[in-house]
């Protein structure tokens, strides 16, 4: 396993690259991002040593779903190729363990947000459907999801 250093705003991979191989976060922060470099580039994640990226791909065998780039003037990772990561499966179970909460905690999160925006949407269309206004509560959760999710590019919604 390689340490490779990268300074700030240096991009890992980026989204569509092959998932040939995951990362270790040894120091620094990793921003998450999607359709980065573009106008509607939105950060949907920060990691911070000791967590794991690209090992989604490893598994799936799918190509990139994010762009990863470093946060901080110096972020040292871990290389872990698709060999060492399946052995880490016989040699390293608390590392595969920590690899199944950090995926599992990232799922329940986008569980949680789809699930709110669900709501919002369905509330947001009976209260159309109806001819009455938004309640306070409503606006304020459209205004939170907007914020989170646009980077404000909706906030006078």
């Amino acid at each position: 396993m390689e340490v490779k250093t990268y300074p700030r705003d240096s991009i890992i991979f980026r989204e569509g690259d092959p998932s040939d191989c995951a990362y270790e976060i040894q120091s620094g922060t990793v921003g998450i991002f999607k359709n980065y470099g573009e106008e509607s580039e939105k950060k949907i994640a920060e990691l911070f040593p000791g967590q794991h990226i690209g090992e989604m791909g490893l598994l799936s065998h799918a190509p990139r779903s994010a762009t990863a780039v470093a946060m901080d003037k110096k972020t040292a990772l871990k290389t872990v190729s698709e060999d060492e990561f399946y052995e880490y499966f016989n040699t390293q179970p608390n590392t595969v363990l920590l690899l199944m909460e950090e995926m599992c905690n990232r799922l329940r999160r986008t569980t949680r947000d789809y699930m709110e925006a669900c709501r919002t949407v369905y509330e947001t269309t009976q209260t159309e459907k109806a001819g009455t206004e938004k309640s306070a509560g409503l606006l304020e959760r459209i205004r939170k999801f907007c914020k989170q999710h646009t980077d404000g590019f909706f906030a006078d919604t």
